[in-house]
């Protein structure tokens, strides 16, 4: 994120709450991995907090290389294969479903290749105009750099779930805004608005707006809530405070 560590590590708290309020919703198996996504965007911005850690010297350079492999393993390497695959659980029989699975091996494709060059070519961390750049000789490739978005953007504008449709819109926009704004930190920026609007997740967890077997509709009959020990005093089988 930008500006500083404490603002890093705020983001994180606020939106790990929001993860662990949206997992406490979830009903069916097959939506927990997109369910999960604001927990780990949190997960991720606490890593982020340290690498500001470490640019502002509080960390020593070992932690730094350390957190800083880290934020780029999620933000480059397991992001576009999680949200392609996260979508595919969700998704009915169907064209979409078929057209989201090639996205997710296109996913899994940029996934291996990120990967690779995050463990065998040397990157890069710094600060530029109070955000975090990141750079990879590899992973920062333009045409992967298609794919990625591709199977990240493309899965989600795909999905038959209407809700999960509008999280790509407002992700494909988060990402224009953050390519013409701030190109140079762009992975840092992207991330963190795209780890705000996952907010969108919760509230419609919450409203019973994502159901699998009745996509954009809602089971007359509710399944248990899938968590239920993150919901202490409370029913498993009703409700959706």
């Amino acid at each position: 994120m930008c500006f500083s560590a404490s603002s890093s590590f705020i983001a994180s708290a606020v939106i790990g709450s929001i993860g662990v309020a949206t997992l406490r919703h979830v009903r069916e198996p097959r939506a927990l991995l997109f369910a999960s996504v604001p927990m780990l965007f949190a997960v991720h911005q606490f890593s982020e907090g340290f690498v500001w850690l470490g640019l502002d010297r509080h960390i020593d350079k070992l932690a730094l290389d350390h957190v800083a492999f880290l934020f780029m393993l999620y933000a480059q390497g397991i992001l576009p294969l999680l949200m392609p695959a996260a979508v595919v659980l969700m998704e009915p029989p169907g064209w979409r479903r078929k057209a989201i699975l090639g996205l997710t091996a296109v996913g899994a494709l940029v996934c291996v290749w990120d990967v690779y060059g995050l463990i065998f070519f040397p990157s890069q961390v710094f600060v530029e105009q109070n955000s975090i750049a990141y750079r990879n000789p590899l992973t920062g490739d333009f045409w992967i750099s298609c794919l990625y978005i591709i199977a990240t953007c493309g899965a989600l504008l795909l999905s038959t779930h209407r809700v999960v449709k509008a999280y790509g819109v407002v992700n494909v926009i988060a990402l224009t805004v953050a390519q013409i704004v701030k190109e140079y930190a762009f992975a840092s920026v992207w991330c963190f608005y795209a780890a705000i609007m996952s907010v969108m997740i919760y509230w419609q967890f919450k409203r019973l707006n994502i159901d699998i077997e009745t996509p954009n509709g809602a089971s007359p009959n509710l399944r248990p809530f899938l968590l239920a020990w993150l919901r202490p005093g409370r029913s498993a089988l009703v409700g959706t405070d």
